[in-house]
């Protein structure tokens, strides 16, 4: 996760240092002063990958080297199992059609659809999570 982080610190680095640029620009050229919602759209992208960096920064720390973090890894060192994923499951187009619903709803901002909304995408999300939930084993 070091390489990942390394990325985020790129981006958060440019975000912050064209940040700068843009204020410094607007105020110079522009005759009105700063243009705020430039700036702040530079500066809320430079604190967002802060904030993915940092994370990811956390968790290289507390797991083991994988093979994109060494210098010396092969590509066999990556075979393997990676993980379990759903052969065939319908939640993931639950979950993008809730979303979208809520998008449209939000765009037009009807309270109803954006209640209703929430309400679809937290039982495609629920849904998503639990599909292979078998509860706790009695015997």
């Amino acid at each position: 996760m070091k390489v990942e982080a390394r990325i985020f610190d790129m981006v958060t680095a440019f975000a912050f240092f064209i940040a700068i640029v843009y204020g410094v620009a607007t105020y110079l050229w522009s005759g009105h002063g700063v243009e705020p919602a430039g700036l702040v759209a530079l500066l809320l992208t430079g604190g967002l990958s802060l904030i993915a960096g940092s994370y990811m920064r956390f968790v290289a720390r507390r797991i083991t080297s994988r093979p994109e973090d060494r210098e010396d890894a092969e590509i066999s060192d990556g075979a393997g199992e990676l993980g379990f994923f759903s052969p065939g499951s319908y939640w993931p187009i639950a979950v993008a059609g809730a979303a979208a619903f809520t998008g449209i709803a939000l765009a037009f901002f009807h309270i109803w659809m954006i209640i209703t909304g929430a309400v679809l995408v937290l039982i495609a999300v629920g849904g998503l999570v639990f599909e292979y939930h078998t509860g706790p084993n009695h015997e």
